[in-house]
């Protein structure tokens, strides 16, 4: 396993108003004047690829908006190995728990470099008072969570590993005939799909054989969504 040797690095306060995913986060429906009225500071955070946002059962005083990048949010378990349940992409909030005062139920790690704004948690408590689509926003994200969780289980926990790897790779972001993306590592892949290391570097190893995917420098991959489509089915 990787060492979690870096740290998430304060870059500034946010500047929400002209925020490029803005339209996509928890304050898209406030105005410029309610965006100045707010009384706690939105911090803009830059973190390291393989940096810890936060830690599974640490006290959570803040929610997190990701702007740029890719996070996994995972639980440890007992032998030693850790579990991704869920993966953060540009717009998705991390750390809602915090609202009804709980610690944070897992720990998010970035998969990539990542940008994230850290919102305090008295900053949505107050908004969630005042404006009615700050509530709507959240209760949305809150439901997405879910829903993303329920699919993690159904599409990546079932099936015969190929096609929860093909699963795997559509989720990842793929949106036309031929795909680019940045992969986790195999490690990362085995965690997400309930499987070991060496299971998921062979299974990688076969889709580059079979032309599904071709691996760059940088480790970005270029695959084909319409032959993983139809795996994924299997």
């Amino acid at each position: 396993m990787k060492p979690n040797c870096t740290n998430p690095e304060w870059v500034g306060r946010a500047e929400c108003a002209v925020c490029d995913v803005r339209n996509f986060v928890l304050f898209s429906g406030l105005s410029a004047h309610e965006l100045d009225a707010l009384l706690q500071p939105i911090d803009n955070l830059h973190v390291p690829q393989h940096a810890v946002l936060y830690e599974q059962g640490a006290t959570a005083p803040s929610v997190y908006t990701l702007r740029h990048g890719l996070i996994k949010l995972k639980v440890d378990l007992p032998n030693g190995g850790q579990r991704i349940v869920r993966l953060l992409r540009p717009g998705d909030v991390a750390g809602m728990e915090t609202l009804v005062g709980e610690r944070y139920h897992h720990t998010a790690v970035a998969l990539q470099e990542a940008d994230v704004c850290r919102i305090p948690r008295e900053v949505v408590i107050q908004l969630d008072k005042t404006n009615p689509s700050v509530h709507q926003a959240l209760q949305q994200r809150w439901q997405r969570s879910v829903d993303q969780a329920d699919h993690f289980i159904v599409a990546l926990s079932t099936g015969p590993a190929e096609a929860r790897m093909a699963r795997l790779l559509i989720t990842l972001g793929c949106t036309g005939p031929l795909s680019e993306t940045l992969m986790p590592s195999r490690e990362d892949m085995g965690a997400l799909l309930g499987i070991t290391t060496e299971t998921a570097s062979r299974i990688m190893a076969e889709f580059k054989r079979r032309g599904l995917i071709h691996i760059e420098k940088g480790g970005c991959v270029d695959y084909d969504h319409n032959g993983l489509t139809h795996l994924a089915l299997g």
